[in-house]
């Protein structure tokens, strides 16, 4: 049976990701390549230091319990190949077709097109590059992929049959080894290529929280994980508000790791006990969250750049405009780019409209 919880975590984290690059866009603590305050009034960040420790940590975890789910079905190589369809090709072919443009809106909004000195050839190259944006994940999880397709050479199983006993002790233990690699292979200036922490989110969903049995033990600590989430989200926020939250050494410090280890615990337990199931809203999110995920920050970040370029409207009124631009723009842009053929394969890893079942990508759950 296809597991709704799943789909339902994935979805409702990448609705947060783009509330969450809304907040950002204008925040005052993680300037780089955004508008900046546009009121003031700051208590509208505090949204950041809400989303920003476990959102991510989340998608990796999801990432890896989905990646064990079709490998039971799958072999390695068909693993490998859809895993490049779907993450590498969008991450690098994408760039030069479609997120380029991405890319000259995040150097409007940096004030690099004033700093670079080039002939007008080399920008298209250039701008395909800053065209990265969100696409760092795909990118940082195809990599992850193809280490796990290289370690279950000689896993053989071993390891994941090991931990199958997990409780909700371990659960939390394991915030130890996440607070580790949170020091280690962290990328200086491009911040978001944390590949420790990540690889060990991600790694720990493939071979703990895979186990059904664990999470349905999770689940039963559901609702004091979530009240335990709250009371650790209010100290991190009374700790650092105002401080960069996605610099050292605010994102890996414990008040950060704690709440957004136990926020991922408490969402997959809470998950997984009452929201394992599916209406027309989880249905629509289902088919569109990796689409809108690759494509909110294009019409959110655009919207941004020319509304406090060339209008002079209420702040809470541009909220609410690139809020909505976010989602519209994002759904908009999967519609249109999932019907051309080529551009979806280059931008989105789809082949076709219609997969076969061996092509269903490494990403469903079931």
């Amino acid at each position: 049976m296809r597991k709704h919880y799943l789909d339902n975590i994935r979805s409702f984290t990448i609705i947060s990701v783009v509330i969450f690059h809304v907040i950002y866009m204008f925040n005052a603590e993680a300037s780089a390549g955004v508008v900046g305050p546009i009121s003031r009034f700051r208590f509208q960040d505090s949204v950041q230091y809400i989303l920003y420790p476990w959102m991510m940590i989340l998608l990796f975890i999801v990432a890896g319990m989905c990646s064990r789910y079709y490998l039971e079905k799958h072999t390695t190589k068909e693993f490998v190949r859809s895993r490049t369809t779907k993450l590498l090709v969008p991450s690098t072919i994408g760039l030069f077709v479609f997120q380029w443009i991405q890319g000259y809106f995040n150097m409007q909004l940096s004030g690099a097109f004033e700093k670079i000195e080039a002939p007008k050839a080399f920008l298209y190259p250039i701008m395909a590059v800053s065209g990265i944006g969100v696409l760092w994940f795909i990118q940082t999880l195809w990599l992850f992929s193809m280490v796990l397709a290289f370690i279950r050479k000689y896993e053989k199983g071993k390891l994941y049959g090991l931990t199958g006993k997990a409780n909700i002790l371990v659960a939390l233990a394991l915030v130890l080894p996440i607070y580790g690699s949170s020091f280690v292979l962290n990328t200086p200036v491009i911040v978001c290529y944390r590949f420790g922490l990540y690889a060990m989110s991600f790694f720990i969903g493939y071979f703990v929280f895979a186990h059904e049995e664990v999470i349905e033990r999770i689940s039963r600590f559901s609702i004091p994980l979530c009240i335990g989430s709250v009371i650790l989200a209010g100290l991190y926020i009374y700790l650092h508000f105002g401080d960069n939250y996605a610099e050292n050494p605010v994102f890996n410090s414990i008040p950060a790791i704690a709440y957004g280890w136990v926020f991922c615990l408490a969402e997959l337990g809470l998950m997984y006990k009452y929201g394992n199931k599916e209406n027309g809203f989880t249905r629509f999110m289902k088919k569109r969250s990796f689409g809108l995920y690759v494509f909110h920050y294009l019409p959110l970040s655009a919207s941004a750049y020319l509304l406090t370029k060339y209008t002079r409207i209420p702040a809470i009124a541009v909220y609410l405009i690139v809020l909505v631009c976010g989602f519209a723009g994002g759904f908009v842009l999967n519609e249109i780019v999932s019907r051309i053929p080529f551009v979806r394969w280059a931008v989105l890893g789809i082949k076709s409209n219609k997969k076969k079942k061996d092509e269903v990508p490494a990403d469903v759950c079931r």
